[in-house]
């Protein structure tokens, strides 16, 4: 498949992992994380610094990998070794229980530019809220496949740092099925909050600071929103300027009432009657047009005059 990226005047390449490793680039049929790999990850880094990029931002979102960035990796140069022989298929996350060595001295000298990662979430690579336990379900994995997945990422994860630094703890390596940790550790890459990146980028502050309400919204509401997601990362800037908050999403969880103690004023589904995920897709724009002149109407108490 073909993937693209942004280089800006300043010769920032802005990349996005789900162009090349996304999950919406997959039909269901064929999810599976013991088989995904996030290698066309690593040929865009390769590819924008070919461009002659000075400094790359990553955003680490929507992947359907859970390789730990060892395709990345990969493509960047760093060879892995099962026993005395080096693996020649593309890494994926069934690969990684079979890994015994890393050999980083062919790593493609380039990466050691400055690396931004844009990550939205904060969970930890291994454990209950890692990039296995927490995502893999999301990507296709079996119950089985998940027990398969943590332990070769737990295997992996040990040998990566010994031969580079700690990785698991850092809040966000588990992102992208563990790509937070592989930029971390194999490209000594920084993480940051992706939603405050585009609100810096975009000026977020000076435009809300006189604003009466700002919608916000995510395709899901879950507890998952309050985890440096967007919604979390816009209620953080509402409140410094006391703007009230209120989401918008396709569907709302049993579990986003969390959001109340984070100051979310309300949530509001764009789903005004009974219909299937396929409508509710193709139909978005449309309802989320909806669902927004609906909360407007509430809050502002807009006045149409009376009946002609």
């Amino acid at each position: 498949m073909s993937a693209e990226f942004g280089l800006l005047p300043d010769a920032t390449a802005v990349i996005e992992m789900a162009a090349a490793s996304g999950l919406t680039l997959l039909p269901p049929s064929e999810r599976n994380p013991l088989h995904t790999t996030s290698y066309g990850t690593g040929q865009l880094v390769l590819a924008a610094l070919d461009q002659g990029a000075g400094t790359i931002i990553i955003g680490i979102g929507g992947s359907a990998t859970n390789d730990c960035g060892a395709g990345m990796a990969q493509a960047l140069g760093v060879r892995f070794y099962a026993g005395n022989v080096e693996i020649s298929e593309y890494m994926t996350g069934g690969l990684l229980g079979q890994i015994t060595d890393i050999d980083l001295s062919h790593l493609d000298a380039r990466c050691a530019i400055a690396i931004r990662v844009a990550c939205d979430v904060d969970n930890p690579l291994l454990g209950e809220r890692g990039a296995t336990r927490l995502y893999g379900p999301q990507k296709g994995a079996t119950p089985s496949m998940v027990e398969q997945l943590e332990e070769n990422m737990r295997r992996f994860t040990a040998l990566v740092e010994e031969k580079t630094r700690p990785v698991r703890n850092v809040p966000g390596a588990g992102a992208a099925g563990g790509l937070g940790a592989g930029l971390l550790a194999f490209l000594n890459a920084e993480l940051s909050s992706g939603i405050d990146i585009v609100l810096d980028a975009c000026g977020f502050d000076e435009h809300i600071r006189d604003a009466a309400l700002i919608l916000t919204g995510e395709g899901r509401i879950d507890a998952q929103s309050a985890m440096g997601k967007t919604i979390s990362g816009v209620l953080k800037r509402a409140r410094a300027h006391g703007v009230p908050v209120i989401a918008i999403g396709g569907t709302i969880s049993d579990d986003a009432d969390v959001l109340f103690e984070h100051g979310l004023l309300s949530m509001f589904s764009i789903c005004d009657r009974p219909m299937t995920l396929e409508y509710a897709i193709i139909n978005a724009e449309t309802l989320i047009e909806k669902a927004a002149e609906r909360i407007a109407r509430l809050f502002f108490q807009v006045d149409d005059g009376p009946p002609a």
